[in-house]
């Protein structure tokens, strides 16, 4: 068990289950599947039973892997509603696409009390289980007043991450999750969240649904175009495609992507995971300026699988693609 010790919450939270590893049990070892609601989660960390101002539900309990574009949206909403009333809000979610599911949430959310996204590497069963310190920790960045304003935040392994930064980096590793473009926004020690960085917030969008189509379409050395030509058959609502380097192509992928941006959107993402797509340090055929002087739109410093829920938000939403342009610009530097 992990004491819930240091300070009683500064404002109410809810909390969110959402499944995952988080709420499996099983044998030890293998065969984890879902089984602890919320009521469950809470019952595990010693002291949180019936700690004032602190509520729980289940949203779904299920594998991440599980979970539906509409599973998603729903689960965002729901932390969305309660934190407009001043609510801090934590979901326990899968690690798998926790770092999708947070990003939807960061897009759609508008208003200051926190909503903070964590979950669990090893089974509720399993020894030396990380669920009750993970939610431990997120309970308290999501009572804080410190963390109010800053959209929606990943807490695991003592460390706070945003929601737009967070990418899953390791399979197995109880820190799985990084920011490999800013690093940690801070830290939780005995319940108590330290911030040392903030990130600007981006105006809100409202999607009614997630009922567009946007594929990620990758690259690598020798693409001849197959797989984009493919891609494009399918007539997607949107693409977000890999570049070589800082936003380099091979000069007849990149005719074909800037051509499929004259009707769709086709947002590009640079294939390391720290930095951003250039604006004019190569000349060369098929470089970052030759990709600017196209409608393919750079994502900054997103990746793949954030700018994939950014853009199914924003095409849902009923954006126009300069409007696309501009809200993925702010990312975009």
């Amino acid at each position: 068990m992990h004491p819930a010790n240091g300070p009683q919450p500064s404002r109410r939270v809810l909390i969110l289950a959402a499944g995952g590893t988080i709420s499996m049990t099983g044998a030890t070892g293998s065969s984890a599947t879902p089984d602890l609601d919320a009521d469950a989660l809470v019952a595990a960390v010693e002291g949180l039973s019936g700690r004032s101002g602190l509520s729980a539900r289940t949203v779904i309990n299920v594998p991440s892997a599980h979970l539906t574009l509409d599973d998603q949206l729903a689960i965002c909403r729901e932390a969305r509603d309660a934190a407009r009333k001043g609510i801090g809000v934590v979901v326990t979610h899968g690690t798998d696409s926790l770092e999708e599911t947070a990003m939807l949430c960061d897009v759609i959310h508008d208003a200051d009390a926190p909503i903070v996204f964590t979950g669990a590497i090893r089974p509720a069963s399993a020894p030396g289980a990380d669920g009750p310190a993970n939610l431990l920790d997120a309970i308290s960045v999501a009572a804080s007043e410190e963390a109010g304003g800053m959209g929606v935040l990943v807490v695991f392994g003592g460390e706070i991450h945003h929601a737009r930064c967070a990418r899953k980096t390791d399979t197995t590793s109880l820190t799985a999750f990084s920011s490999p473009q800013t690093g940690p926004l801070g830290r939780v020690t005995e319940a108590h969240p330290t911030i040392w960085s903030r990130l600007p917030r981006n105006p809100p969008l409202d999607p009614p649904n997630l009922g567009k189509r946007v594929l990620i379409v990758p690259t690598a050395s020798g693409d001849d175009g197959t797989l984009a030509r493919a891609a494009l058959s399918t007539e997607p609502d949107g693409v977000v495609i890999g570049t070589l380097g800082a936003g380099h192509l091979a000069p007849p992928l990149l005719d074909l992507w800037a051509e499929a941006a004259e009707r769709i959107a086709v947002i590009a993402y640079s294939r390391p995971e720290r930095g951003v797509v250039l604006t004019g340090t190569y000349g060369y055929a098929g470089s970052e300026r030759d990709l600017r002087g196209t409608n393919v739109i750079p994502v900054g410093f997103l990746s793949p699988q954030a700018a994939r829920m950014k853009l199914l938000a924003c095409l849902a939403a009923g954006l126009a693609i300069d409007e696309v342009r501009w809200a993925f610009s702010q990312d975009d530097g």
